[in-house]
């Protein structure tokens, strides 16, 4: 077991080799609003499916 008094040392290396600036692709990251109307247009169809089967379940006389 340690003790908490030994001195550990450790190696970081910080420097990435880029060859080329051109080789640097920035990675495509999609945008949060696109994600946002995705998700409101999901749940509005689920709601409006929930909506569907209340109205096929609901017990009225015509």
């Amino acid at each position: 077991m340690s003790t908490g008094k030994e001195q550990l040392d450790v190696e970081v290396e910080e420097d990435f080799p880029v060859s080329d600036k051109d080789e640097i692709v920035e990675p495509v990251v999609e945008v949060a609003k696109t994600n946002l109307a995705k998700r409101r247009t999901i749940d509005a169809l689920l709601a409006d499916k929930r909506l569907q089967k209340e109205l096929e379940d609901y017990p009225y006389d015509l």
